[in-house]
């Protein structure tokens, strides 16, 4: 059985393990503090996990070095963004750290200096998530034997945003060349622009089927998909313009692409900085063009297409999902009154010819 022994103000618990003695702090003055930590300690070489020396050594930066290791061996196309958000707002704070010091304390004064920062609530639960994820890892390879309640905060700024169509091409015609078929076919279609619409390659066009496909497992839902846009002029004209200039490079010998979208034969990766500027340009600024999955759905929806199929077409898997991009403007609720109003007079026309007779 372990001990427990007091050196200065500081608690500290003895306990052994294969016949070797381990010595660790509770950090705490409180005699309470060091019983539930040797407890803990007790608890864990009954159910044989292992105690070394590196226990509780493991520092932030080894720790989110596993979450990439995992991110790589998923193939999660979202590394790029993970990275981002380690270097810029995680490493700053918590680089040097050991993993086993942080407590909910020190997350809630992060969260703290992101809001002054003015970040919002959406962001800072994506960069909360890498940090209890880097936790669970080490928990999961025996390199912490605990973790502590990191709190999440809740999120009210759920975008609204959706475009009509002269507001599209007011920002499209402030943008490159290279870009206007990109937000083109994302306005047509609803697809995510990062993960679906700049990735798409020639072997996802059919022109025999008229079909786009997406292959399965390369979506944020993981599920295939199929976008018939033969019956899409201007979809099916993008696409077509897009393949004479692919077949243009290729007539004079240049490196070429498998993606459908390019700038000069090379694969367009970012496109945030020309969208910002055209946004402003056009008077409408703080757009996203993640507005063009909302916009898709609305028009879906207006031109009578069925839940179920508007879902397949934008790669919604879930209802709730769906409701939510489903955006209802003034425009619509003034055309759901006149259309009662409509209702209403021919009941009260039908009604006046029922008491003449």
């Amino acid at each position: 059985m372990g001990s427990i022994r007091q050196r200065g103000r500081i608690w500290w618990v003895q306990y052994y393990r294969g016949g070797r003695r381990y010595e660790e702090s509770a950090r705490s003055d409180k005699w309470e503090a060091a019983r539930d930590l040797l407890r803990l300690r007790e608890g864990d070489i009954a159910k044989g996990l292992p105690i070394t020396a590196r226990i509780g050594r493991l520092k932030f930066d080894d720790a989110v070095a596993d979450v990439i290791t995992d991110y790589k061996v998923n193939r999660k196309r979202s590394l790029p963004e993970l990275k981002r958000r380690i270097t810029l707002h995680l490493e700053p704070f918590f680089g040097g750290w050991r993993m086993a010091t942080i407590a909910t304390a020190d997350v809630r004064v992060y969260t703290n200096e992101r809001q002054k920062a003015g970040a919002s609530n959406a962001e800072i639960n994506r960069e909360l998530a890498i940090l209890k994820r880097a936790f669970n890892l080490a928990l999961q390879g025996g390199k912490l034997l605990a973790k502590p309640y990191i709190p999440l905060l809740q999120e009210r700024n759920i975008r609204t945003g959706f475009f009509e169509r002269e507001q599209f091409e007011a920002v499209r015609a402030h943008l490159p060349a290279y870009l206007q078929g990109v937000v083109t076919f994302a306005y047509l279609t609803g697809w995510r622009v990062p993960s679906e619409v700049l990735p798409l390659e020639w072997r996802h066009v059919d022109f025999t089927a008229g079909e786009l496909r997406l292959d399965p497992h390369t979506t944020k839902n993981d599920d295939g998909r199929v976008f018939p846009f033969d019956p899409m002029p201007e979809l099916k004209t993008l696409l077509e313009d897009q393949r004479a200039e692919y077949k243009r490079l290729a007539a004079r010998k240049q490196k070429l692409s498998p993606y459908v979208f390019t700038r000069n034969g090379a694969r367009i990766k970012w496109i945030l900085n020309a969208w910002r500027a055209a946004c402003k340009a056009a008077g409408c600024p703080g757009r996203i063009p993640h507005d063009f999955r909302r916009t898709a759905v609305r028009n879906l929806v207006r031109a009578g297409v069925s839940e179920k199929t508007a879902m397949l077409l934008t790669g919604h898997k879930t209802r709730s999902v769906f409701d939510r991009y489903d955006i209802v403007n003034e425009a619509d609720l003034r055309a759901a009154v006149a259309r009662l109003a409509d209702t209403l007079a021919q009941s009260a026309t039908r009604a006046g010819r029922g008491r003449k007779r």
